[in-house]
């Protein structure tokens, strides 16, 4: 019965790891069309730029680098990174979670903490 019960507990945990596996994959850059466009350097000026890499999070007035990143069980990545505003001195500390679009899960919505989306990002080519 104990080998039961291990076998059992050993399946939970290989789901829930791949519950994750299956959550935000930044492995490669996302973002909108300005935002591919300069996923090597700023190339274009563009007003709605969004950037998502690994490390950070651009928009053409901002950019925040990751400190901390954390899946959680739904999929999603909570991240936390310090933000630099143009124009502004200095760095605020600001959070972000991360998941799959609900219209098209190819995509990938970002919000802020309280839940208001910045955007929604495409897998740059």
């Amino acid at each position: 019965m104990r080998a039961a019960h291990l076998f059992i507990a050993a399946a939970m945990l290989l789901a829930a790891g791949q519950t994750f596996a299956a959550g935000v994959d930044l492995s490669k850059p996302y973002g909108n069309k300005s935002g591919c466009i300069n996923k090597n350097g700023q190339e274009v000026y563009a007003e709605d730029m969004l950037l998502l890499t690994d490390e950070a999070f651009v928009t053409v007035a901002s950019a925040c680098t990751f400190t901390d990143k954390k899946p959680q069980a739904d999929g999603s990545l909570l991240v936390t990174a310090q933000c630099e505003a143009e124009g502004e001195e200095g760095q605020t500390p600001a959070k972000f979670v991360i998941k799959r679009s609900a219209k098209n899960p190819k995509k990938l919505v970002i919000a802020d903490e309280d839940g208001n989306a910045m955007g929604e990002v495409s897998r740059c080519k």
